[in-house]
């Protein structure tokens, strides 16, 4: 039986996507291990001090101190969201959440996936004062989840892989709305009016056929610092700028701008951001959380059970309940026992949990507690993950 070209396209997207993520997930993987080897060794002054080094002090519009840690985690990382931003929108025009038939599943699953670790970790840890951390353990780690995929081999159907990728990006989209509801600061009216006027500038240039796509980083720079002022996260202006970006090509003959910048981006991000942000946050003094401290060890225990137990559930659940009640259907060759194995996939937070935890948690052993929490929930998670995997889903004869 043929195929259609639509088809095969899609399907050489998705390996090509897969392949990057898998790639990436090993590096990342390494800079964790350098990050945590390098902070419990003899030189842990120096990985401290490299992260605090001043870049530059910027006094125009917005007055902040640009030291290489916050360049990481609020510059690069909105080109991160960038990318996210680009593939929620070329989801939404002609993939996976195209539609409400096709997105029901992974929308629902991630639904259930961001409720169940929450009310995990509140039922944990609500008489504390980290209750307010809840947020932490929702996010999935897309680029560890998919590498964590991959070791299942020829196992893993692809549409249970796109379903993977599907429900990480409907996951996105969650933690985005949290980053943005719930860790805003007082609201600037100015900053406001700036981050509008990038919107708005961005929108003008593609009305007016504005095709070199460096030209958007200008609008995009406003938008940036427009957010930062306005006390809202300033990453967040990459996921508008890519929610922006347009997705109609300009000739039949090349890719729409949208899918263009992504490719052009995708590597970068997955061999250099990511792994840079895992060197700079994953620093953990391992005999340096206080787990004699019972706040702190309520802590540890709600973020890495709502990993490891709250995800997955709430995702299955989920899944099986909006099938069960006919709004969706599993897609072809995908049993729920393939749904089970991604949902403890889901429960590898990592990256997404760590950059929550920090914007979370600004008590520096709070911070460490959280971030070592949601390294023993993510392995915890992968480990399940690869041990269902390897008995439920069977070898293509």
């Amino acid at each position: 039986m043929t195929t259609s070209p639509r088809i095969n396209a899609a399907r050489n997207a998705l390996d090509a996507f897969c392949s990057v993520e898998t790639a990436g997930g090993v590096v990342l993987f390494a800079a964790t291990l350098l990050a945590l080897a390098w902070e419990n060794s003899a030189w842990h002054a120096t990985y401290e001090h490299l992260w605090e080094i001043h870049l530059v002090h910027v006094g125009a519009l917005v007055d902040i101190d640009v030291s290489l840690h916050f360049f990481v985690n609020e510059v690069l990382m909105t080109l991160f969201f960038f990318v996210v931003g680009l593939e929620i929108r070329r989801e939404a025009h002609d993939g996976a959440l195209a539609s409400l038939k096709l997105a029901a599943l992974p929308i629902a699953a991630a639904a259930g996936g961001v409720l169940a670790p929450a009310l995990f970790y509140i039922g944990i840890s609500h008489d504390t004062a980290h209750a307010g951390g809840w947020a932490v353990p929702t996010a999935t780690d897309i680029a560890f989840a998919v590498g964590v995929l991959a070791l299942l081999g020829k196992r893993v159907p692809p549409p249970l892989r796109a379903l993977l990728l599907a429900l990480a990006i409907a996951d996105d989209v969650a933690a985005i709305a949290i980053i943005a509801v719930v860790f805003a600061g007082g609201v600037s009216l100015t900053g406001l009016a700036i981050a509008a006027a990038g919107v708005a500038l961005a929108l003008v240039m593609r009305k007016f056929g504005v095709g070199a796509e460096i030209a958007y980083a200008l609008p995009g720079a406003v938008l940036w610092i427009g957010l930062l002022d306005a006390g809202i996260h300033p990453v967040l202006a990459g996921v508008i700028l890519g929610l922006l970006t347009p997705m109609d090509a300009r000739r039949p003959d090349e890719a729409p701008p949208a899918l263009r910048v992504e490719r052009l981006l995708h590597p970068w991000i997955a061999f250099g951001v990511m792994p840079l942000f895992a060197l700079a946050n994953a620093g953990i003094r391992l005999g340096g959380v206080d787990l004699d401290d019972p706040a702190l060890r309520t802590l540890v225990s709600a973020v890495a059970v709502a990993l490891v137990v709250g995800k997955p559930l709430g995702i299955v659940a989920s899944a099986w309940l909006a099938v069960r009640l006919g709004w969706c259907e599993l897609p072809s060759g995908v049993r729920l026992r393939g749904v089970l194995v991604i949902g403890c996939l889901g429960g590898i937070g990592f990256t997404m949990a760590i950059f929550i935890a920090t914007l979370a948690f600004p008590n520096a052993d709070a911070l460490a507690a959280a971030k070592l929490a949601v390294l023993i929930g993510s392995a915890g998670a992968a480990v399940l993950g690869l041990a269902l995997g390897s008995r439920l889903l069977r070898r293509p004869s």
